[in-house]
């Protein structure tokens, strides 16, 4: 099976690299792959762009294409017309309303959300569900085959320095920086907004994960197979990753509550070992690349058989 991936993306955040993730995985198990890509892939895997001319060419040559984001999408669906395209969606807004929207996820094959809530978003909008597959995010196997399972920070450590606090480094104003930064000054910690999350969590007490809106996360997945406790937004997908007081602590988006979670983490020891035994458990039994793979490789299948009738 040749899978023609497609991602228009001119940065790298989640998106990117679950992509990254699920190409290895893929040839591990033997697909053959052609990625396409938008700047930030095109720069880091000397691939070419996809534009009209390089996605019509390599759609001739594969069995499926898989989109990546949405221009992507919209790409497969106006320049392939006879392959199967299946659609990967990160984000959790409604669908746009108009023709070319409604028109185009007809056209998909199937989609992938990347968590039940982006999934039942999809199906408001008047997605059917049997088009829908939830298929959450993974973190890398050398990240996780490199982790401890028992590693914590004393209490007396913690007292002889500031607690240190990592979160993302995003602009975007839904993932509210200004906030967790004023969050950490109130709880008298040390922030610091990471553009290299895997390099600062190994030197991190906790990790701030704050959005007004959230597929999934992913960054706060490496956090915890790192044995680094999270505290993030009760907001879209994020409370099926993390769930209050077992994998982390969830938090309105409220300056004063998000700093006393931070402060419960800082003073209970045994929150944080409970916080990060659990999940980082969670993380080896539910999102290895091995399971995004397996469950990635079956809707390619079923859709190929559908399309083909066999």
């Amino acid at each position: 099976m040749h899978i023609l991936h497609l991602d228009t993306s001119n940065d790298m955040r989640g998106g990117q690299y679950q992509l990254l993730l699920l190409m290895t995985s893929l040839s591990r198990a033997g697909y053959d792959q052609t990625l396409l890509a938008g700047n930030a892939l095109c720069e880091r895997c000397n691939v070419e762009s996809a534009s009209f001319r390089t996605i019509l060419r390599e759609s001739h040559k594969c069995d499926l294409i898989h989109a990546h984001d949405a221009r992507a999408h919209a790409l497969a669906a106006m320049i392939t017309y006879n392959k199967p395209v299946v659609v990967a969606r990160r984000v959790a807004f409604p669908l746009r309303t108009g023709f070319l929207s409604r028109w185009k996820y007809k056209r998909a094959d199937h989609l992938i959300a990347v968590s039940r809530y982006v999934a039942d978003v999809m199906e408001q909008c008047g997605v059917p569900g049997d088009k829908i597959s939830v298929i959450h995010d993974a973190v890398d196997d050398k990240i996780v085959q490199n982790q401890s399972t028992s590693s914590d920070i004393s209490g007396q450590e913690i007292q002889d320095r500031r607690f240190r606090v990592v979160a993302p480094n995003l602009e975007d104003p839904l993932k509210c920086r200004d906030l967790a930064l004023a969050a950490c000054v109130q709880a008298d910690m040390e922030p610091q907004c990471s553009d290299s999350l895997t390099e600062d969590l190994g030197r991190a007490d906790a990790m701030l994960y704050l959005s007004m809106s959230e597929g999934l996360g992913s960054s706060m997945l490496i956090a915890m197979a790192m044995n680094v406790p999270v505290v993030a937004s009760n907001v879209g997908g994020i409370p099926e990753i993390v769930m209050h007081e077992s994998t982390g602590l969830l938090v309105n988006n409220d300056v004063d509550e998000i700093a006393f979670a931070l402060g419960r983490l800082r003073d209970d020891h045994d929150l944080r070992q409970k916080i990060t035994s659990t999940a980082q458990s969670m993380i080896r039994d539910k999102f290895s690349q091995e399971r995004m793979k397996s469950l990635t490789t079956e809707i390619y299948s079923r859709v190929l058989k559908a399309q083909t009738g066999t």
